[in-house]
């Protein structure tokens, strides 16, 4: 019989039995030579029994109804593959649109899905807090978006103990081989295409700051070493002076942007590598009134204005829609055995307001 060791949730666990003797009241003693009291009514095995069952029933229904980020299901329990998903984050016009996708897969696979992520893109403790929910679920797969990669390799390990196949999505988790396939934007070649048409638009030089959404994560890692990599190899001319990380918070993405744009009164061009580090920048230099070209990463619906009123150069977008789509529909393939291929490609495209009611990019946008 298993035994209940507990439900991890954020700041503890809840169900874990407690070790050793029950302790005696306060203040009271067993004397040297003293026999133990013995209760006149002792309890019959099959009470002991019941009593200890009930116990932990009752220990694991709060476990799991007091923890908080366990997700919205598809479905209820009904003998369906169950998929769990843990985002980066969850409020976001990206994430919502990555959620969209994992819902639909649901659907249309028949599977009960869940998706949960923490409130803010910098919440790597919670992120584990719900990797570990999760696993007590004992979902047939897990679906998962590294925040902190290398943090999160421990609770990952769990899944590969249990024998719950893992897949990477948005973020893969480099140097290890617990995720089976993962699903993702070709980041630095993304960044790259964004660091060509910077180029072109400052005619091969000038200077260029990046507003980077994350130092941790892969994603804003290879973003940022896409973009600044391709300039040192193809426009020795345009000098990139600076890098800031702004934990995709947009509030503290302008301030970033603002001492930039303070720093170097010179300066002819930003990217950001997120939607949240593009609508800072390009707010900023319409505040200022800088002549400076922002280039941004994603698609969300005020970045969408920003570049239809001028006031972006452009952007390059991934299919989140596709690529939530893509992760749970691979989990369910995986969870039943079939092989899966390593690498999955979700794909980008550049967009400005020359094609940006193309039918292609009209798909990928997440407006």
């Amino acid at each position: 019989m298993r035994t209940l060791k507990g439900i991890m949730c954020r700041g503890g666990v809840v169900g874990a039995p407690q070790a050793g003797p029950a302790a005696r009241p306060s203040g009271q003693r067993q004397h040297r030579g003293q026999r133990p009291r013995v209760s006149r009514h002792p309890r019959r095995p099959w009470i002991v029994s019941a009593l200890a069952a009930l116990t932990t029933g009752a220990a694991l229904t709060l476990g799991l109804t007091g923890c908080a980020g366990l997700g919205e299901r598809v479905s209820g329990s009904n003998g369906r593959m169950d998929i769990a998903v843990v985002a980066k984050g969850y409020a976001s016009p990206f994430w919502a649109a990555v959620k969209a996708g994992t819902m639909a897969a649901g659907q249309d696979l028949g599977v009960n899905v869940t998706f949960s992520g923490p409130d803010t893109e910098s919440d790597v403790v919670r992120q584990v807090d719900q990797i570990n929910l999760a696993h007590v679920q004992h979902p047939d797969a897990f679906v998962f978006a590294a925040l902190d990669s290398s943090a999160s390799v421990i609770a990952l390990q769990q899944f590969v103990d249990s024998g719950i196949p893992v897949i990477a999505f948005d973020s893969g988790v480099p140097g290890s081989d617990i995720p089976v396939s993962t699903v993702a934007t070709d980041n630095r070649a993304a960044a790259a295409e964004a660091a060509k048409h910077m180029a072109e638009l400052l005619g091969g030089e000038g200077k260029v700051a990046v507003l980077a959404q994350s130092s941790t994560s892969v994603t804003g890692t290879d973003r940022r070493d896409g973009f600044i990599g391709w300039l040192a190899a193809n426009a020795p001319g345009v000098d990139v002076v600076d890098v800031q990380y702004n934990d995709s918070d947009q509030a503290k993405a302008e301030q970033q942007a603002a001492a930039i744009l303070q720093a170097h009164p010179d300066l002819a061009g930003m990217f950001a590598t997120d939607d949240d580090g593009a609508v800072a920048a390009a707010q900023t230099v319409r505040r200022t009134e800088r002549d400076v070209q922002v280039i941004g990463f994603d698609s969300g619906a005020v970045q969408i204005g920003l570049i239809r009123k001028g006031v972006m150069a452009g952007a390059v977008t991934q299919n989140p829609y596709q690529m939530g789509y893509i992760a749970v529909e691979k989990a369910v393939a995986a969870a039943k055995g079939e092989e899966v291929e390593p690498e999955i490609d979700s794909g980008f495209y550049w967009y400005d307001a020359t094609n940006l009611d193309d039918p292609d990019i009209q798909k990928a946008v997440y407006d």
